[in-house]
């Protein structure tokens, strides 16, 4: 009773996260990380081929600039949240850049198929697992291109804040711990037609967990 408790308490607060407070996201988001947030986003950032990459819940648009940043491939987000896709078009005019976020739900992506060389998802919540949103994906990605997934495996700093990170992230449930964890995933983008395979990644405090997945 009470993990469903609180279950039904984080939905309710990441559904207002995204929406109603979303200026206060980062925030919250560097707080409960200990200031990790960013860094387990980066493990993204692979080498996708030539073309443009598509980032899907891109949130307040952080890893959209990064990407922007590199120069190696031109990038546009989708988000169905009107407070982020403002919040990213925001990041993006302060920089003097063009916007390239379009309110959109990942189930129905508004693009040709084929459209992108590669397709990015960092930390998404269970509407990754609808075969909407997968069956958007593997059309909307040109043959050869690439599909990656970020998920937080476990954080492994020792200090007081990072385990009580730690425990946070445990309590909520927004932790996998485990790459077994991630097997749905894995089992879904296979069965989809998806090449795939899970990698796990130790950075200093924290364990990511990457997905990589391929369209032949």
């Amino acid at each position: 009773m009470m993990q469903k408790l609180v279950e039904a308490f984080m939905r309710f607060f990441f559904k207002h996260l995204y929406t109603t407070f979303a200026r206060a996201y980062d925030f919250v988001a560097w707080t409960t990380s200990m200031g990790q947030w960013r860094n387990w986003q980066s493990e993204a950032l692979i080498e996708f081929p030539p073309g443009i990459l598509l980032e899907i819940g891109h949130g307040p648009g952080h890893l959209l600039l990064d990407i922007k940043r590199l120069g190696n491939n031109e990038i546009f987000g989708v988000d169905p949240s009107r407070q982020m896709t403002r919040l990213a078009s925001e990041r993006f005019r302060k920089v003097g850049e063009p916007n390239v976020s379009i309110r959109a739900k990942a189930q129905s992506l508004p693009f040709p198929s084929g459209s992108f060389s590669g397709v990015i998802a960092t930390f998404p919540s269970e509407y990754i697992l609808d075969s909407k949103t997968l069956e958007a994906v593997i059309r909307a990605i040109q043959s050869g291109g690439k599909f990656v997934l970020i998920g937080l495996g476990s954080i492994t700093g020792r200090t007081f804040y990072d385990r009580f990170a730690g425990w946070l992230y445990r309590t909520t449930g927004q932790s996998g711990y485990a790459e077994s964890a991630y097997e749905p995933w894995l089992k879904e983008l296979e069965r989809l037609g998806f090449e795939a395979h899970i990698e796990s990644i130790d950075q200093p405090r924290a364990r990511v967990v990457r997905i990589l997945a391929g369209k032949p």
